[in-house]
C-alpha cells in the first residue's frame, strides 16, 4: 500500500511524532493507521512527542572524565520533577549520556532520549554541555555535589606529565570542590570583564564621595581588591584552609611534586542556571 502524504499528516495530527518516524510507522504497517500508532507508542516517539512540550525544569548535572584525563565532560539533563531526577534509570542515562558526547560532540541522541521518555514518562531534555581539554602534559577532574545538581569541571596544566599523579589529582578534587561552593566567576583578575570592574569602580567612588583624594584612591583599590579576592578563583581564600588562597595551595602542591602548576580553566554548571 502507498504512503500518501495525507496519511503521514494524519497521523502526525494523531500521535504528535515528527514526520519522517510517522513515514516509518506506516511503512513498517503497510499503511494501517491503527498499527502505525502502536508502533509508535512502541517505540515511545508518540508519548516523547506528547511531552516535548511539557516544563523540564528539574534534572541533574552529569559528568564524565577520559581515562587518561585528557578530557571530560559536564552535561545538564533535565526532567519534570525532582522524584525522577534521583530515579536511578535516569541517572544513569544521564551518565551514559555523558560518556556518548565525551566520545562524540556530535551523536545522535534523539532514540534514546525518546526511549528514556517513555520509560520513566516525563519530558527529558538535554539541554547543555561542554567539554574541557587541558594542556598537553595537563588533566582533568570533576566533583558532582551530593544530589547532582551542581557540578565541577577543572583543568591543570603543567611543565610536566602529571596525569597520574596523585596528590595533583587530589589538589585538583580539592579545588572543585572549592568552585562548587564558593562559585568564582573567573580563574584570575585578567578574565574579569572590563563592564564589572568598572561597575566596582563606580560604586567604590560613590562610597567615597566626599572623603580626600588621597583617601578616595586607597578606598577604590582596598575595595577593587577585596572584589578580586571575591570573585578570582586563584585569590579566594581555600574553603579547606582560609588561611591560604588558592593560589598558594597550588603553588605548594607544585612545589611539593616537583612541577610548575596552573589552574587553566573551570566549568560550574548548576540545574537550572543559563549557559
Amino acid at each position: 500500500m502507498s504512503i500518501t502524504k495525507d496519511s503521514v499528516m494524519a497521523l502526525r495530527e494523531k500521535t504528535g511524532a515528527g514526520l519522517i518516524d510517522c513515514k516509518r510507522a506506516l511503512g513498517e504497517s503497510n499503511g494501517d493507521m491503527d498499527e502505525a500508532i502502536s508502533i509508535l507508542r512502541k517505540k515511545g516517539v508518540a508519548t516523547a512527542a506528547k511531552k516535548s512540550g511539557r516544563s523540564a525544569s528539574e534534572g541533574i548535572i552529569a559528568q564524565a572524565i577520559a581515562t587518561d584525563r585528557s578530557k571530560g565532560i559536564l552535561v545538564e539533563v533535565n526532567c519534570e520533577t525532582d522524584f525522577v531526577a534521583k530515579n536511578e534509570d535516569f541517572v544513569a542515562f544521564s551518565s551514559e549520556i555523558a560518556g556518548e558526547l565525551l566520545g562524540n560532540p556530535e551523536s545522535d541522541l534523539e532514540e534514546k532520549r525518546t526511549e528514556q521518555v517513555a520509560k520513566i514518562g516525563e519530558n527529558i531534555q538535554i539541554s547543555r554541555s561542554e567539554i574541557l581539554t587541558p594542556g598537553s602534559s595537563g588533566l582533568v577532574e570533576s566533583y558532582v555535589h551530593t544530589g547532582a545538581k551542581v557540578a565541577v569541571l577543572l583543568s591543570v596544566g603543567s611543565d610536566s606529565d602529571i596525569s597520574s599523579n596523585d596528590q595533583v589529582v587530589t589538589m585538583a578534587k580539592d579545588i572543585c570542590m572549592h568552585i562548587a561552593a564558593a562559585s568564582p566567576v573567573c580563574v584570575n583578575r585578567n578574565e574579569v570583564p572590563a563592564e564589572l570592574v568598572e561597575k566596582e569602580k563606580e560604586i567604590a567612588l560613590a562610597q567615597a564621595e566626599g572623603k580626600p583624594p588621597q583617601a578616595i584612591e586607597k578606598i577604590v583599590t582596598g575595595k577593587l581588591e577585596k572584589y578580586y579576592a571575591g570573585v578570582c578563583l586563584l585569590e579566594q581564600p581555600f574553603v579547606k584552609n582560609p588561611d591560604q588562597s588558592i593560589q598558594q595551595y597550588v603553588d605548594q602542591v607544585g612545589n611539593e611534586v616537583g612541577s610548575s602548576l596552573q589552574v587553566e580553566k573551570f566549568l560550574r554548571f548548576q540545574v537550572g542556571e543559563k549557559a
